[in-house]
């Protein structure tokens, strides 16, 4: 997306009462995209990398969380339709078009057959260090 067209998108979103700021391009890799903050301090980064689909990622603190696909038929998507799939996009339900795909979703096999789920993973490197430098 242009630079006016993410400015003209996210003041129509945020007449909807959307949280929605415009997202910079960074250091030539991306472009401008529309930053949305949904309210359990996750974020969504919606149409930044270039390409024609709307998709957005979905981080916390600068983790990739979830992701909502490309929308099929959004490189044709005027402003108006931009801003309803934005604004409806439901991060949270399993099924939706505009799904978001975390690993919450991805349960174990064992847990859709009534065993319990194994133990959690050991933190990873990114993890650990943090906890290192923080201490």
């Amino acid at each position: 997306m242009d630079a006016e067209r993410t400015t003209r998108i996210v003041e129509t979103l945020r007449t909807r009462n959307v949280f929605a700021h415009v997202k910079l391009p960074h250091a030539g890799i991306t472009r401008h995209g529309i930053r949305v903050v949904l309210p359990d301090g996750r974020e969504a980064i919606w149409d930044n990398d270039g390409t024609a689909g709307l998709e957005a990622q979905v981080m916390r603190n600068g983790i990739l969380v979830g992701f909502v696909p490309s929308i099929p038929g959004s490189e044709n998507f005027g402003d108006a339709q931009i801003v309803d799939a934005i604004a409806s996009a439901d991060y949270d339900r399993a099924g939706a078009r505009t799904h978001v795909a975390s690993r919450a979703d991805r349960r174990p096999a064992g847990a859709a057959a009534g065993r319990a789920p194994a133990a959690p993973s050991p933190l990873s490197l990114a993890e650990r260090l943090r906890r290192t430098f923080r201490d």
